[in-house]
């Protein structure tokens, strides 16, 4: 099972982009999902800083096992959990 966040509708909102990140992250983690795919989108790459950034916080960190940018596509993000 994966889950997908795509953030286009709130690139400009920041606290709405933290909240939708650690929703996709809590889900994953209840529910054992191994992959969530998260759309930055390509754009100027702020929006993919801010992903990535929020993911390398310590407290996040800890929930998954690795992040891999799509080398095929910019403005996508694949972060992996390890099975339950």
């Amino acid at each position: 099972m994966k889950l997908k966040l795509d953030l286009h509708e709130i690139y400009n909102r920041g606290g709405d982009i933290d909240r939708a990140l650690r929703g996709v992250i809590d889900e994953a983690v209840e529910k054992g999902v191994r992959l969530v795919e998260i759309i930055p989108g390509k754009g100027s790459g702020q929006l993919k800083k801010h992903v990535l950034r929020f993911l390398d916080q310590k407290e996040i960190k800890v929930l998954y096992h690795r992040v891999e940018k799509d080398s095929h596509n910019f403005g996508r993000i694949f972060v992996h959990f390890r099975p339950k």
